[in-house]
């Protein structure tokens, strides 16, 4: 140690009070840290800066007359939203065995790896009817018997 931290250590020990009691307080010595000399770097000169002539100052310091335009970031256009179609729900007759044809269809698209809905299966049937001409619309039309409409009553 040296002499400085030991007069400081001396002289915390010194305030300390000399009362008597338990050991279990005992008093807060400071610790104090001798701080070292920082290591001197070796000091590197540098080369003496030639002094420009006037006319390369001149040019140096005169702005360029063509304005640099910055890039503006290109914004992404946003696809539009689709709208969802409304749903219409909607109750129809339908005869037992035409019924019957519709799960065979359904059973059908199963077998050929897609899992179809009877809904589905309706809105195809719509679709190829579009797509049919006036003639064979006509005559799809004409092999389905029509039957009465409404609810059908109950047998007891």
């Amino acid at each position: 140690m040296n002499a400085t931290a030991k007069k400081t250590t001396t002289r915390v020990a010194a305030k300390a009070p000399a009362s008597k009691r338990p050991a279990a307080k005992k008093p807060a010595i400071k610790k104090t840290t001798v701080a070292k000399p920082a290591a001197k770097k070796p000091v590197v000169k540098k080369a003496p800066v030639k002094p420009l002539t006037q006319a390369v100052t001149k040019t140096a310091v005169k702005k360029s007359p063509v304005k640099t335009v910055a890039a503006k970031p290109v914004k992404v256009a946003k696809p539009a939203k689709v709208k969802k179609p409304k749903l219409v729900r909607d109750s129809f007759t339908i005869p037992k065995d035409e019924y019957v044809v519709i799960d065979g269809l359904k059973i059908r698209a199963g077998k050929l790896g897609q899992a179809v809905k009877k809904s589905e299966l309706l809105r195809a049937g719509v679709k190829a009817l579009a797509a049919m001409s006036d003639i064979q619309f006509k005559a799809a039309l004409s092999n389905v018997p029509t039957i009465k409409t409404g609810r059908p009553k109950n047998s007891k």
